[in-house]
């Protein structure tokens, strides 16, 4: 059963174009002055679908995978963190102190932190890097992990 009226392959260009405008099924048929029947048809020759679900799936790809995205990238600002935190604990360390009877400001230069400061700053490292891997968690590498674990334990006196 033929149609009086084939479908024209500038029909379909405009079913497609329609269709990336947003325009629903029965919209594009009226516009084109064709069935709803046939509109279905011409877009799912074209791969197109005019099902919500469909839209809904593909938004939500979409939002996924930008936060995925976003994650990767926070995940990584949380290595740099660690990273520049670690590079302190043997560095020289500045302290201040503001009081005493005149309530002056004061400032000295130790050539590295005290154990209590470099424990800190160890929690402050590993904080980070836990938390950047349970945002990206790294590749099955869990030797490295233990090592690392094992090593920061070492570092803050085995809390």
């Amino acid at each position: 059963m033929g149609s009086a009226n084939p479908v024209t392959d500038a029909e379909r260009k405009r079913v497609r174009e329609l269709h990336a405008e947003g325009k629903g099924r029965n919209e594009i048929a009226e516009i084109l002055g064709r069935g709803g029947r046939t509109i279905s048809s011409i877009a799912k020759s074209l791969g197109l679908s005019f099902s919500r679900a469909a839209e809904v799936r593909q938004a939500t790809e979409i939002r996924q995978a930008d936060l995925a995205d976003r994650r990767a990238a926070l995940a990584q600002r949380l290595q740099d963190v660690a990273e520049r935190e670690l590079e302190k604990v043997n560095q020289p360390h500045t302290y201040f102190d503001w009081g005493g009877k005149d309530h002056d400001f004061d400032t000295y230069d130790a050539p590295e932190p005290t154990p209590a400061d470099k424990r800190a700053l160890l929690g402050v490292v590993a904080t980070a890097i836990d938390r950047s891997l349970k945002l990206a968690p790294a590749e099955q590498d869990t030797e490295g992990l233990a090592a690392v674990d094992a090593w920061l334990k070492g570092m803050m006196g085995g809390t």
